[in-house]
């Protein structure tokens, strides 16, 4: 957690925007400093959970986009961008027959 310039410590609310910002800004790695803080103390919330799997895709941290989109699928299997990430985070990996059927899911959901 960083400070703000007046010493106090942004609330989650303020992380998530700057996280938002930096990820538009195509600042991977340093949206995913902040949103790895902010799934930390929020390991609940799927919203940054996704897009810190996304920073971490874009920034090629394959292996840790693929932690946790598994954690997302296991929360709700029906999420249908979760499994096309995670297919193509795998076919990154060279892991063609891995990605196979998360990529077959994504399209049956729609993604």
């Amino acid at each position: 957690m960083e400070d703000n310039m007046d010493g106090a410590v942004p609330s989650a609310a303020e992380d998530w925007e700057r996280a938002k910002l930096l990820f538009d800004a195509r600042d991977y790695i340093g949206a995913a400093r902040i949103l790895g803080g902010l799934v930390e103390r929020h390991p609940e919330q799927n919203g940054p959970r996704l897009l810190l799997a996304r920073a971490y895709y874009h920034s090629a941290a394959l292996r840790r986009a693929e932690s946790e989109l598994r954690v997302l699928l296991e929360r709700d299997a029906g999420d249908a961008y979760a499994h096309l990430l995670l297919g193509r985070t795998l076919e990154r990996l060279g892991r063609k027959g891995e990605a196979a059927p998360y990529l077959k899911v994504a399209k049956i959901l729609g993604a």
